[in-house]
């Protein structure tokens, strides 16, 4: 398994994040308020410049508002499919 932040995995899981906050029609400032950072922060996790945990990645879903377990079997979904 690749453990580069700019694995195909990754990359899909970070279009999937932009996505879903473009969806939830949020600016990268307004998700930065809800989660009490920067929009740099912001900015620097939807480029992969800063790889997301687990738990930083459901306060993202949280700030969206999206359900976590929808937002990580949809990635998961996708990911299944490259095989």
């Amino acid at each position: 398994m690749d453990k580069s932040i700019f694995s195909r995995e990754y990359e899909i899981f970070l279009r999937r994040l932009r996505e879903a906050r473009a969806r939830a029609g949020l600016t990268q400032v307004q998700l930065a308020e809800n989660l009490g950072q920067t929009q740099s922060f912001v900015s620097k996790c939807e480029r992969g410049e800063r790889r997301l945990d687990l738990v930083e990645v459901r306060a993202f879903c949280g700030a969206i508002g999206i359900s976590f377990p929808r937002f990580v079997a949809a990635v998961d979904k996708e990911i299944a499919v490259l095989g």
